[in-house]
């Protein structure tokens, strides 16, 4: 069995974070939560998840700063980022998009939709986590024992 999936949601209206909270009861996986942008910051580099469930706008720095920062950090950069957003705008996916975003919901999200987004995106992780495995043991096998 893998150890259980950290999710973390992050959002400036707890009671936005409480209603994801509270549909992602019956998801196996631990839950920490941030409220602005340089509080996900902190918490991504102590807690460690798997997903982030970003909203969009939010004091400090807003979430397609946040997803920039940790998309271009080598350490980060295979999280999987889930905007959470009201903002629905062409220009504002692009910006999602450019931002490195995973995949975005629009508010207000339902349960099934959340659900389905989360576990479809933690699968993917755990396909990307082994082929990361597979490639570091490959890598290992083909470098020469002298070297090692």
């Amino acid at each position: 069995m893998s150890e259980q999936h950290k999710i973390l949601i992050v959002d400036d209206n707890q009671a936005n974070c409480e209603l994801l909270d509270a549909y992602l009861v019956d998801v196996e996986c631990e839950i920490d939560f941030a409220y602005d942008g340089q509080a996900a910051l902190d918490k991504v580099a102590e807690f460690k998840p798997d997903l982030i469930l970003l909203d969009v706008m939010m004091p400090k720095l807003n979430g397609f700063e946040v997803c920039e920062k940790i998309k271009s950090d080598e350490k980060t950069r295979n999280i999987m980022v889930l905007m959470v957003t009201a903002l629905n705008e062409l220009g504002d996916i692009e910006r999602a998009v450019n931002a490195g975003t995973n995949d975005f919901v629009s508010k207000p999200v339902t349960k099934l939709e959340l659900l389905k987004r989360v576990e479809n995106m933690l699968q993917l992780k755990g396909v990307h986590d082994e082929n990361e495995k597979l490639r570091k043991y490959i890598e290992q096998m083909e470098t020469p024992s002298h070297l090692n």
